[in-house]
Order: C-alpha cells, then sequence, then structure tokens
C-alpha cells in the first residue's frame, strides 16, 4: 500500500477550498497541508491560470494500492473540470503517491519514462529516496528536480512509515 499525494497548483482560493472538499469527499481525511509555494519554475500553466501560481501538497490518511492511481487520476481530472472558470483551469490537481523508496505522478501525457497503466494515463517516476533525502530524475519536473518541496514530502514520508509501521 501506497500514500496518496496530491500536488495542487492554483490561483483561486475558493477554488482551492472547493477543490478540497471534493478531495475529502472523494479520498477521506487529508493527514497533512504543506505552505503555499510561489509556482515561478515555468510559465506553462499562465494562459490558463494566471500567472500568480502557488503549488501546495495534501496527504490522505488513506492508503491505496499503487495500481489505482490511474482511476484516481481520470477523478482528479474530472474534479478540475467541475471548477473550472470558462473552461479554463484555476486549480491543476497531480495525483500521485509516495512508498519507502519513490515518488510516482500520474500523467496522461506520453513521454519515453512513462510507464503506460490504464485509461491513458502514465506512471512518471518523479523522485526516488536515497540517505535520507529526494532525488530527482533527469526528466523530473524543474520544481521536483530543485528540490523546493523535499522537506515537505520528507515529512508525507514520516507519516507515511508511522503508518505502516502501525498496520504491521
Amino acid at each position: 500500500m501506497t500514500k496518496l499525494i496530491s500536488g495542487v497548483l492554483y490561483t483561486d482560493k475558493n477554488l482551492l477550498q472547493q477543490a478540497k472538499t471534493l478531495m475529502i469527499q472523494n479520498y477521506g481525511e487529508i493527514d497533512f497541508e504543506s505552505d503555499a509555494f510561489i509556482f515561478d519554475v515555468s510559465d506553462y500553466y499562465h494562459q490558463e491560470m494566471g500567472s500568480q501560481i502557488y503549488r501546495i501538497f495534501w496527504s490522505f490518511e488513506k492508503l491505496i494500492n499503487p495500481k489505482d492511481i490511474a482511476q484516481i487520476k481520470i477523478e482528479y481530472n474530472e474534479i478540475e473540470d467541475s471548477l473550472a472558470i470558462n473552461g479554463n483551469r484555476k486549480v491543476n490537481l497531480d495525483a500521485g503517491y509516495l512508498d519507502y523508496d519513490k515518488i510516482v505522478l500520474a500523467s496522461a501525457k506520453y513521454n519515453w519514462q512513462k510507464i503506460y497503466l490504464d485509461y491513458g494515463i502514465y506512471a512518471d517516476l518523479t523522485l526516488r529516496y536515497e540517505k535520507g533525502n529526494y532525488l530527482p530524475f533527469p526528466w523530473s519536473f524543474p520544481d521536483f528536480k530543485e528540490g523546493h518541496y523535499n522537506l515537505t514530502l520528507l515529512k508525507i514520508r514520516d507519516i507515511y512509515k508511522l503508518q505502516r509501521k502501525n498496520i504491521n
């Protein structure tokens, strides 16, 4: 079992709160919410979302089977669409999971390093855990590559480790 995480890009705090409510309804209680990080490593989302973009992370109390991440990504996309304004997303929900050794994000975009799962969704190995820290791959997203989120992701990993310990 793995820990469901959400990397959330947003420009509208009210829509973020609505997304959070829907996420809790669908996936259970959030056991960790990060501080907001300014997302300024790319202008990829500016046309759709605007230029003041922030990222937060949520992790969920309930552990998931990693095979379920493809279906969960489809559901995340549906939540994004339900909150869009005039067809533009103001909340972008990245589905992923972590285990002891890695962080995997679900993606609808093909690339050579991604593994096809189901429903048009790929597993994108994003970070690996080694010697107390998360390390990127050459293909990792720039904000993950720069280590902006490592302390946050390590906190979530600690919660996961405690959960797994209590299960066994």
